[in-house]
């Protein structure tokens, strides 16, 4: 029924007022309409002033809805109570839901805090969205580091961007003020702050002046750095660093937390570094470029005006630039990388465990509700409303939903330290994960979806309750229609914990298929550290050779120590050496286009202390120095690539954009397994090694400090590290020792895209594993009660307890072979469909039939010993006294 008031209406326009007053107001407003006719009025007027007599419309409706809203939360808080009450009689079943509960809303809640932390967070920056990463790319790699002249064209040209800068990570040595230390660094360009909308905690940016080369030495240092060394005092600016031998002015500490492309406690600038990486166009050493979009600027235009800029630049310097292209995209997508695809699978897996954690509460809430039939028949006998019945179970399911997720939330607090402690350094933003205000508005979401997933089935179950069918069974109505139930819940867990079992069991495969993967290094009893040489002792070349020289004799003559020697990258690292490279003196006409090799500049002795074979020729001597030919090594995958046909020892190769060589080839050696045990193909394979000592003088200074001193030593890194600090101290206590590991260490760092979502999944799956086995334990035990005047009766007629301990079992091997048929397929499919998933494995096929078989069994048996328990209590049955149970 509606009333339409006319135009004119208090307010402005049209009323409409619907049934929302009450029944009395409605009656006052009816009396009066017709009096007012009565007195001469038209109808319609005479409702607007009755209308207006009892109260505008408006308000009227206002305070009917307030009556409504009043009702509503006191029928909710009456349910709420009546709720708690019923709960704290069956104390025993509601703490078992709770903590169900509490394992899959945590598990959920912890791994959505790394989902949040890595991909959903936004950026620590000023308008995030705006930012982007320039790359420069090439027809072998789709990106590459930027060349510095290049980005300085970019800079001056380029209207689409906001403000470039550049950054390049550069570890420094500090000597004072404070006992002398290795430092991660980043050299950066002026603007480089501003350009990512970050103000500085104190003090200001560098200069044009100051980043350029002969620039007057002026450094940022970080929070940590500025407590750590100067106490967070303000009058640390204007203070001076010792780095690498120079005397820095700090101008500025970078704001708390401040992070880009990694950690770093200097900041120095980029144009003050070496010449020969800053002014040779053809040099890709390890820039980054970033830049922030004109407002309204979208990539794609962005992306456009770039490739023209770097067209003109292709054709002004063809030697570095030709075939040089450029790719610019989204700086959120660089940091974040392809984890995306790891954490959604790894969150589907979690989102499995919550669903089995489901189907346990919901069958917790069958059993009850068969136990409640009576109580809820009798309350419809009496009147009540079935829709009222079943928002009162659904409040009760509810509240058990919110206090698992307030538990679990504790268990996700636990869980995400115990994950990120573990395996540090494996995700990106790591930083970010933590159980914070968006992490507990999912939890909340979360929570009342699941309390109203696991008890919307049991609360419908109410709707066709017969009462006087409920009354004269005694409350055991409906049992065969809700064991199907509870047994179709307990198939479904199977088949889900079948999934994740699957997943992990391939995982624990291709770990163990990995560690067996000959990397063609004997990688048992090798230490690895880098020491920062005095640069007292490094103010030239030939003195630089010399003190490192020196160095590693000392650690040579430490007892027990068989062998030790330099090298420029350590495989399995994840460092690189990729340069171009060509076969006798014609050098090609695009070095872009050129193939790549990955070199190794290291000592004489470096296959003795890796265990790398020598396969034919000879390695380096001592006499390979830069008074003597220049020399090279290749690997057999290099030589059967290149020279499949002929000997390739005394042929010559050049390497580099600034070129080395040519030189000629005087052995062959083993491939070695570089950027990961599963080595791609679409890596790059060539491997070439270089003498250390024949390193021209112009690259001393920059090659020389990256050096890692690898160590072979039966002893324990514990007992012999002392030793050899002491070795090291002995030519000048400013000479840090730092980035100590051994190459066990580094080759099991190196499997953690396979080890971390293996340790999850696994932790996943036993966890379900254990949630699966208590349903089936749950509806078998539950089974065996209803069943217990059934099983009297077989036993007065003859049935062997043997017998019945046999139908018992049979049971619930039913249930599980239901659910591992469904399991195996649904196995069979994700595994293969999710690329995700299929790319972490090695040396196991997505359908293993193993790993099949195995997790078949384990689930299988898991079920055996859950029925045992319920099949043991049923052989226990007294004829009599079942035939009098009720």
């Amino acid at each position: 029924m509606s009333w339409f008031l006319p135009e004119d209406s208090p307010g402005n326009s049209r009323y409409e007022w619907e049934t929302d007053a009450s029944e009395e107001l409605r009656f006052h407003i009816d009396q009066q309409t017709a009096k007012n006719i009565e007195a001469g009025m038209n109808p319609t007027e005479a409702r607007r002033q009755a209308t207006l007599q009892f109260g505008a419309v408006e308000g009227v409706k206002e305070d009917c809805r307030e009556q409504r809203r009043g009702f509503w939360l006191e029928t909710l808080w009456a349910d709420v109570r009546y709720a708690l009450r019923m709960l704290s009689k069956n104390p025993a079943f509601a703490a078992i839901a709770i903590l169900t509960l509490a394992l899959g809303i945590g598990a959920n809640t912890a791994m959505f805090s790394v989902m949040q932390g890595v991909l959903f967070a936004p950026l620590p920056y000023s308008q995030p969205d705006r930012l982007v990463m320039v790359w420069e790319n090439n027809p072998r790699f789709p990106r590459v580091w930027v060349s510095y002249p290049n980005f300085l064209d970019w800079q001056r040209t380029v209207h689409t961007f906001q403000q470039m800068a550049a950054s390049m990570e550069h570890g420094v040595d500090l000597s004072a003020p404070g006992t002398s230390a290795h430092l991660k660094g980043k050299d950066i360009s002026s603007g480089f702050f501003h350009t990512l909308g970050v103000e500085l905690a104190l003090g200001r940016e560098f200069s044009s002046e100051e980043d350029r080369r002969g620039g007057t030495p002026a450094v940022i240092i970080s929070q940590s750095l500025w407590r750590d060394r100067f106490n967070a005092s303000s009058a640390a600016l204007g203070k001076s660093l010792t780095l690498d031998g120079t005397d820095y002015t700090i101008i500025g500490v970078a704001p708390p937390g401040f992070r880009f492309e990694g950690d770093a406690e200097v900041y120095t600038p980029l144009g003050r570094g070496d010449p020969i990486i800053l002014n040779d166009r053809g040099s890709h050493a390890g820039i980054f470029s970033v830049a922030r979009l004109e407002p309204g600027v979208s990539i794609t235009r962005a992306q456009a005006e770039m490739n023209t800029i770097q067209s003109g630049l292709d054709h002004l310097y063809p030697d570095a630039n030709r075939d040089l292209g450029i790719y610019v995209e989204p700086l959120k997508q660089v940091i974040v990388g392809d984890s995306r695809g790891l954490l959604l699978l790894l969150l589907g897996a979690v989102g499995l465990v919550l669903l089995i954690a489901c189907a346990n509460v919901a069958n917790l809430l069958l059993a009850r509700s068969a136990v409640r039939s009576r109580e809820l028949a009798i309350r419809s006998a009496l009147g009540a409303n079935r829709a009222r019945m079943i928002r009162q179970l659904l409040t009760e399911s509810v509240l058990l939903s919110l206090a698992g997720a307030a538990l679990g939330i504790l268990f996700a607090i636990g869980g995400v330290r115990s994950v990120l402690a573990m395996m540090p350094g494996i995700l990106p933003r790591s930083e970010n994960i933590a159980v914070n205000a968006p992490v507990l508005l999912f939890t909340l979401g979360v929570s009342i979806a699941v309390g109203i997933l696991f008890g919307l089935g049991p609360a419908l179950k109410s709707w066709n309750v017969d009462p006087q069918s409920s009354l004269r069974d005694g409350g055991r109505g409906f049992t065969r229609a809700r064991h199907r139930v509870q047994s179709s819940l307990v198939i479904v867990q199977m088949a889900l914990t079948l999934v994740l079992l699957v997943g992990a069991g391939l995982l624990f495969r291709t770990i163990r298929r990995l560690w067996n993967v000959n990397p063609g290094f004997d990688a048992k009893n090798v230490i690895t550290f880098k020491v920062g040489v005095s640069h007292a002792l490094t103010k030239t070349p030939a003195g630089t050779r010399s003190a490192y020289q020196q160095l590693i004799e000392r650690v040579r003559q430490i007892p027990g120590v068989d062998a030790a020697e330099f090298t420029a990258v350590v495989p399995l690292s994840g460092e690189s050496g990729i340069m171009p490279f060509w076969i006798g003196a014609q050098k090609p006409a695009s070095l872009q286009g050129a193939p790549r090799l990955l070199g190794f500049m290291t000592g004489p002795d470096y296959l003795a202390t890796m265990g790398i074979p020598l396969l034919r020729g000879r390695f380096f001597t001592p006499a390979d120095t830069v008074k003597s030919p220049c020399v090279m090594a290749i690997d057999s995958v290099f030589a059967h690539m290149y020279f499949p046909d002929s000997d390739p020892l005394g042929q010559t190769i050049s390497v580099g954009f600034s070129p080395v060589g040519p030189c000629r080839i005087v052995g062959v050696v083993g491939h070695v397994t570089h950027w990961a045990l599963n080595d791609s193909n679409s890596l790059v394979q060539n491997q070439m090694y270089f003498p250390m000592y024949q390193d021209p003088d112009e690259w001393v200074p920059v090659g020389y400090p990256d050096l890692t001193v690898m160590v072979r030593t039966a002893l324990d890194a514990a007992i012999v590290m002392p030793e050899i600090k002491a070795a090291v101290y002995g030519a000048g206590s400013d000479q840090p020792v730092y980035d100590v590991k051994t190459m066990q260490a580094i080759v099991a760092e190196s499997m953690s895209m396979q080890r971390f979502p293996m340790i999850l999944l696994g932790a996943f799956a036993a966890l379900a594993l254990l949630l699966a086995s208590i349903g089936a334990y749950g509806v078998i035990s539950y089974s065996v009660a209803q069943r217990t005047h059934e099983l009297g009766i077989r036993m007065a007629l003859g049935a062997e307890k043997r017998d019945v301990f046999c139908m018992v079992i049979g049971q619930g091997l039913r249930l599980a072979v239901a659910g591992l048929g469904i399991g195996l397929v649904a196995a069979m499919i994700l595994t293969r469909v999710l690329s995700s998933f299929s790319q972490l494995l090695y040396g196991v096929s997505s359908n293993d039939p193993i790993t099949f078989v195995v997790v078949s069994l384990v689930l299988t048996g898991v079920a055996v010993v859950a029925c045992y328990l319920p099949a043991r209590r049923a052989m226990r049955i007294e004829p009599m006294t079942a035939l009098r149970y009720e």
